[in-house]
């Protein structure tokens, strides 16, 4: 049980980097440094470094007004494209570390996938449709939502990560209904 916490744990924190890579950073460097939730492993532990703290901070002050400010957001939203995955790869490798002897190449690569395809969703299907709809106003709510999600999945990930494993059974099991629906459909069609 406590190697697929851990699992599930790396899929929801590298989930929440593809909305915003500095909230599950933050969390899991503040945890680790504070508590016994977490325990890194080198090199992951660099995280609890107050510079690094620092930076995460910075960084994430910086992205949080910026994801706020119409137009900026756009410019945010490209260079978010480097900054989560890479996010992600590193949240998903450092708590799968944890419990399992993973790979750190097949770690990094799964966190990669799954923060990128968050934010690929985020930023090329759900923004260009909150502008078309909204004109661009609704981008700041969406923004704030975006952040809160990525901090209750967060704190999810890290205190219960078995809710992190249901979700993505949903979600994958909706997902391949949605397209055996789509195939039955254009079978009778």
């Amino acid at each position: 049980m406590e190697l697929l916490t851990g699992v599930f744990s790396a899929f929801g924190l590298s989930a929440s980097a593809g909305l915003n890579a500095y909230i599950p950073l933050l969390a899991v460097s503040l945890l680790a440094k504070f508590t016994n939730l977490i325990e890194l492993q080198s090199p992951w532990d660099t995280l609890t470094s107050w510079w690094v703290i620092g930076a995460i901070i910075v960084l994430g002050a910086i992205e949080f007004f910026a994801d706020k400010i119409p137009a900026v957001n756009h410019v945010n939203d490209i260079i978010q494209t480097f900054v989560r995955p890479v996010a992600g790869a590193i949240l998903f490798a450092a708590s799968a570390k944890v419990i399992t002897d993973m790979s750190p190449i097949l770690s990094m690569i799964s966190g990669l996938f799954v923060s990128g395809s968050v934010h690929t969703v985020k930023s090329a299907a759900i923004r260009p449709a909150v502008t078309a709809f909204t004109g661009g106003v609704g981008h700041t709510p969406v923004s704030i939502a975006e952040d809160i999600i990525a901090t209750f999945l967060s704190i999810l990930a890290i205190l219960i990560p078995i809710i992190i494993g249901i979700i993505l059974v949903l979600v994958i099991t909706t997902f391949i209904w949605a397209k055996w629906r789509k195939a039955n459909a254009l079978k009778a069609g």
